[in-house]
């Protein structure tokens, strides 16, 4: 991190408030390798690995096929679920196609022995959500999904459920992230407002949105760009019946291949069809100070039948920048409508971010210190497709 970005930090970007709980931070997590809270056998743990406030997980050498879904058991062991459901075991090592609709569970790499203070949560990686691929980690003699309790010691398993498209993924390859905390770091909403005073959180056209314009309840609100225009793109409608997508390859496929463009009707609003995948853009730009981290809740029975956000770690430094010349980056949105058509209207708040407090400033941030994808990112396209200037991308000045 500059010399300028530490001065900012530590006047604007501190963590401060009440509440006793910690996200651990980028240096924090390598220590926490060291000393073997989280380990991967005979895999070492790239540095690359290491986010400012995440670890990417990995995908063991086989996948289990399975006939459904299922809930841990808190009396006993993920694998005891799998004699009735699980009927085909797929190896990893070379590769293979994971087919649409199929829940499939796969042991990670990695594997944890936390301290009795030490808590995680996991979470899709940005790119895995905007592919529309479900997933969710499990832990034995533990009843909730991604939740992992304090002080466990044991195996990590993926439940992985392509939604739109067919995937092609190995052994090594990172699905989702793993963050590390200890207690209860979410700030409630009056820190939230306190923190907005001092550090604007949300921007619209460059400005800081005003105290009364923050739409806040357990969490900071965004709304949906859909603003009218001649041939103007708003989002992408994933294509059914596609060629699978090889995770593993960067930038390597045309984006009309596999998505069709949505355009707004007039009046600024869109109607989703049920059951089909889109990705919007929000029409705030969203700023994560350095001392603090933010999730992208999934989901929220207050905004209607859809659900909205599939990935939800954001790190610090999103969206930011240390000499102000950025104001905040745009977030894609992930949604899906249920059971019956529903229409979203141009700044209709959909999603919400929580935000947490960082036990200490990541010694990277998110952006060019890891190489980051969607830093000030103006479509909402995954990193897997080229030729995105030519998708019309909805301008960076939502208005």
């Amino acid at each position: 991190m500059s010399e300028s970005a530490a001065t900012s930090s530590t006047t604007a970007g501190m963590p401060a408030g009440a509440g006793s709980g910690r996200v651990l931070a980028s240096q924090e997590l390598r220590a926490a390798i060291e000393r073997e809270w989280i380990s991967a056998g005979d895999f070492r743990i790239r540095p690359e690995a290491v986010q400012p406030a995440s670890i990417d997980l990995r995908l063991g050498d086989f996948a289990w096929a399975l006939r459904c879904s299922f809930l841990p058991d808190v009396e006993s062991p993920v694998t005891d679920k799998l004699a009735d459901i699980a009927f085909q075991k797929i190896d990893l090592r070379d590769g293979a196609t994971l087919e649409r609709d199929r829940p499939y569970l796969i042991p990670l790499l990695e594997q944890l022995a936390l301290p009795d203070e030490i808590r995680a949560k996991a979470n899709p990686k940005s790119s895995t959500g905007r592919l529309d691929v479900f997933t969710r980690v499990i832990t034995d003699r533990h009843h909730r999904f991604d939740e992992i309790r304090p002080g466990y010691h044991g195996q990590l398993y993926l439940e992985v459920v392509p939604r739109s498209f067919a995937i092609y993924v190995r052994q090594g390859l990172a699905l989702n992230q793993l963050r590390l905390s200890t207690g209860d770091a979410r700030l409630d909403d009056s820190e939230l407002v306190s923190l907005h005073q001092q550090f604007p959180l949300l921007y619209v056209d460059q400005h800081p949105l005003r105290e009364t314009e923050l739409a806040i309840a357990d969490g900071l609100f965004l709304s949906v760009d859909l603003r009218s225009g001649p041939d103007r793109v708003v989002g992408y409608r994933a294509k059914k019946n596609s060629l699978p997508i090889d995770l593993s390859r960067i930038r390597a496929y045309r984006w009309n291949d596999f998505w069709d463009p949505v355009h707004p009707e007039e009046g600024s609003r869109i109607v989703l069809e049920p059951e089909i995948f889109y990705l919007l853009l929000s029409a705030e730009g969203a700023c994560i100070p350095p001392g603090y981290a933010a999730e992208m809740m999934a989901y929220d029975p207050t905004a209607g039948e859809l659900r909205t956000h599939y990935a939800g770690f954001f790190d610090p430094g999103f969206g930011y920048d240390a000499d102000n010349d950025r104001h905040g980056s745009r977030a894609a949105l992930e949604v899906r409508a249920r059971d019956v058509p529903f229409m979203v209207e141009h700044r209709q708040p959909i999603c919400k971010l929580a935000f947490e407090r960082m036990s200490t400033i990541p010694d990277v941030l998110y952006g060019e210190d890891v190489g980051s994808n969607y830093q000030g990112q103006v479509t909402m396209l995954s990193k897997h497709f080229r030729e995105q200037a030519a998708a019309a991308a909805p301008s960076d000045q939502p208005g």
